[in-house]
């Protein structure tokens, strides 16, 4: 009997994240890994990094800590940094955190368990020399598909079991996808591409998620059904940026289509798409985000701010005037149509004008969820070798201003959805925080960065149904609503998106890779 391993994956960073933990633990699964959910019951603990700005890092960097912590007193043997962090900096994230017993990178999860069992068994799998991964793949986005197999190119997120290892039999049956579930939850991720041919000033994801290029239609739609007979009832299409997805297979238009067909699968309850670009943003896609049956008319728009001259600077498009209009074509084929962004405040050059301009953007866009972070240098990135810096007290101060500013909108926002009818989403009933209380989420509540709806009763909800509710009161941007029913029953049921302000995170101190390269 070959001897138990064991191996906990655990997930930071966005739901792109949680797609390739889950290939990964398929991967493993397949080759006779048992997956276990805590790390301190794993031999082997695996943490999927960010590494997208840096308090993500230093989260990274302390889940990093925390599993070694268990190697003292646990049954862990070895703990491995896979993910963006681990791809972006590799050699040198191994070098100033050994605590890491390995660094592996996106070209390592073909051969993951082969990595885990070498490094249990206490060899060394030298840690990978970062490299630009927009190199990779031809400029055209319609020379990738075909380049990106032949040069056998990694693309997290997008296995299928011919992509295992010779001799290793996938864990299901032949139309799952190269995946395992790591929860319960009813709402499920599916990747619809990966990287991104955006050149934003500020930011450095593409430099180590590669170029722009789209999973096949028919991969998306067999994972969904897959998903769908593991009892999910919510996909969230996720991406670097989904409004680009088909323009490398030929039809730029392509989402359109796909949409309905995802909303037809047998048990799939409702279907969300996130991580629009404004810039991209299209007429017939509106059109389909506002009227397919079990399509949430949900807008995850890339603001990032509304002052035009910051916005040239940060190398995008736009202005409050474009953006109030886009918001506006919106609305008006689909008055509710939740609506949440994320904005950067103290951009090198941001003037008091310039921050004036996006809080009456702001103030007048009525989003229903917003995410504010202060401007720091990402190495690697244009901006970061911009003059015009601002002070760190002033970014600081202008973080802490635009913050309660969102707060208080967004709290005014939800409380404008008193008195309505939503459908909702039961999450969880009880809850492992001990409370005695059913909590759910309408239609434009997206997983973990939005509000939640919370039940005044139980009685009658089960995780997984979607049912019909009545606001009758709020509790800053989550809504407190009264059980109606099913959906088709005699009530009005409207839909209604609510949404928090970003909370900072702290770090436990330690340097890590890229710190000091600017602010």
């Amino acid at each position: 009997m070959p001897e138990r391993r064991t191996v906990a994956l655990v997930t930071l960073g966005c739901a792109r994240n949680e797609v390739d933990s889950e290939e990964l633990a398929g991967r493993l699964a397949a080759d006779g890994w048992e997956l276990v959910e805590e790390a301190a019951d794993a031999d082997v603990a695996v943490v999927n990094t960010c590494g997208f700005v840096e308090a993500a890092k230093k989260d990274s960097v302390d889940a990093l800590l925390e599993a070694n912590d268990l190697k003292d007193h646990g049954r862990t043997q070895a703990v491995v940094a896979v993910g963006c962090m681990a791809e972006r900096y590799g050699k040198e994230l191994a070098e100033a955190l050994p605590e890491a017993d390995g660094v592996l990178g996106f070209d390592d999860y073909a051969d993951i368990s082969d990595r885990l069992q070498t490094i249990l068994n206490g060899g060394i799998h030298a840690s990978h020399t970062p490299r630009d991964r927009r190199k990779l793949l031809p400029l055209s986005p319609a020379k990738r598909q075909q380049a990106s197999a032949a040069a056998d190119v990694a693309l997290p997120g997008h296995g299928a079991p011919t992509d295992l290892p010779e001799g290793v039999a996938p864990v299901s049956g032949p139309r799952a996808p190269l995946r395992r579930r790591l929860g319960t939850s009813p709402v499920a991720s599916v990747k619809l591409a990966s990287g991104c041919d955006r050149r934003c000033s500020f930011c450095a994801i593409p430099s180590f998620r590669g170029s722009f290029i789209s999973r096949r239609p028919s991969d998306v739609l067999g994972e969904t059904r897959w998903l769908a007979e593991q009892g999910v009832k919510e996909v969230m299409l996720v991406s670097e940026n989904n409004t680009s997805y088909g323009k490398d297979l030929g039809d730029i238009r392509l989402l359109e289509t796909l949409l309905p067909e995802l909303a037809a699968v047998d048990g799939i309850e409702r279907v969300r798409v996130s991580y629009l670009q404004p810039a991209e943003m299209r007429p017939g896609l509106i059109d389909v985000l506002t009227s397919t049956p079990k399509i949430a008319p949900y807008f995850d728009l890339s603001f990032q701010h509304s002052a035009p001259s910051v916005l040239r600077s940060m190398r995008r498009f736009g202005d409050t005037e474009r953006f109030w209009e886009l918001l506006e074509t919106i609305r008006s084929k689909a008055p509710q149509a939740g609506v949440r962004s994320n904005f950067i405040v103290g951009f090198p050059g941001e003037s008091e004008s310039d921050f004036a301009e996006l809080e009456r953007f702001l103030t007048d866009a009525r989003l229903d969820a917003i995410g504010v972070f202060g401007y720091s240098d990402e190495d690697g990135t244009e901006a970061a070798s911009y003059e015009n810096k601002l002070d760190d007290d002033v970014i600081a101060e202008r973080l802490a201003q635009l913050s309660r500013l969102a707060e208080e909108l967004t709290s005014q926002r939800a409380e404008e959805r008193l008195g309505e009818s939503l459908e909702v989403l039961v999450e969880s009933v009880g809850g492992e925080d001990g409370e005695d209380r059913a909590v759910g989420r309408a239609a434009h509540q997206a997983p973990e960065t939005d509000g939640q709806v919370v039940f005044t009763t139980r009685e009658g909800l089960v995780p997984g149904r979607i049912v019909t509710a009545k606001v009758v009161d709020t509790e800053g941007v989550d809504l407190v609503a009264e059980y109606c029913g099913l959906p088709g029953d005699d009530v009005d049921a409207g839909r209604v998106p609510v949404g928090v302000a970003a909370r900072p995170m702290e770090g436990r101190g330690r340097p890590i890779p890229g710190e000091g390269a600017g602010r």
